[in-house]
């Protein structure tokens, strides 16, 4: 799973990777590669002089972290369709766990970027899981090229470089006025409601409380976040929940049930049912794995 572009470390487990589809255009200024990987679990720590986009084309992970210089940028897990945009010298760090996907990337020269994009180009915030549905689809269309052993020429790949730069660009400065014009909740409103909801993980919390957070009517708060994030409140809920649990049962010498009782689940079996549909396996045999001798 090395980047092309940048420099960094990996720590991998049980890692396979197919051989990458690649492609550069201007002695480097802009490089892309398509490949499969799975792995176990595998830790990254990369800095690229180059923006970076990166499209998840199938498959996914049972777990990802990311953050970008320092602050929390994702916890969740990778889907397919999901977009992510790091830009030039940023730091990023990335926690994956039982991958298995196909992505496609492209990395471009700051100094190319800026001259496709009519002057200084104007790069949005970090996101990791987003989507723009015409970024995806110039990155697929590179991918299939690239499969079939095509290289398409400068002038397109400038072209779709172009409409890149314009279509992230647009991002910058607007994101929680296009978030409210699709629907979805700005940027600060999802951070506010994670925030509560990671310090109240025991506790019952209810759509309404959320709402208020936002200040919003329940329905419309309801609506606009599954919007932002794919999912209902209430699976978010459960789904951070999930992911502290993972943290607990790997860092802690609780029992089961003494944290399905700190995460609020109303039983241990409540909260092995949830945690088996979420990850596929049960919280024992998640335990004796991330933690053998446990």
């Amino acid at each position: 799973m090395r980047p092309l572009v940048g420099q960094g470390r990996i720590r991998e487990r049980g890692g396979a990777v197919t051989p990458p589809a690649s492609i550069a255009w201007g002695e480097g200024a802009v490089t892309f590669d398509s490949r499969r990987w799975t792995c176990d679990d595998a830790e990254i720590e990369w800095t690229s002089p180059h923006h970076l986009i990166v499209l998840t084309g199938a498959g996914g992970t049972a777990t990802t972290e990311v953050r970008v210089d320092g602050g929390r940028s994702y916890d969740g897990r990778d889907a397919p369709g999901a977009l992510s945009f790091i830009p030039a010298g940023a730091s990023r760090y990335g926690a994956y766990r039982k991958a298995d996907m196909s992505y496609a990337a492209i990395w471009i020269a700051p100094e190319t970027m800026d001259r496709l994009a009519g002057g200084p180009f104007r790069a949005p915030a970090p996101f990791v899981n987003g989507e723009d549905q015409v970024v995806a689809a110039l990155l697929r269309s590179l991918r299939d090229d690239a499969a079939a052993g095509l290289a398409p020429s400068a002038a397109y790949a400038e072209h779709a470089v172009a409409l890149m730069a314009m279509r992230l660009a647009a991002l910058d400065g607007a994101t929680a006025a296009s978030q409210e014009a699709s629907g979805g909740l700005s940027r600060r409103q999802l951070a506010r409601v994670a925030d509560h909801v990671d310090s109240n993980l025991a506790a019952d919390v209810s759509l309404a409380d959320l709402a208020a957070l936002v200040e919003m009517p329940v329905d419309r708060f309801a609506r606009r976040f599954r919007t932002a994030t794919g999912l209902a409140p209430y699976a978010y809920v459960l789904e951070r929940r999930v992911r502290a649990a993972e943290r607990m049962l790997a860092a802690s010498e609780l029992s089961i049930a003494e944290i399905a009782f700190a995460l609020g689940f109303s039983s241990q079996s409540h909260f092995t049912t949830v945690f088996r549909r979420r990850t596929g396996t049960t919280p024992k045999a998640w335990r004796r794995a991330a933690a053998p001798g446990s």
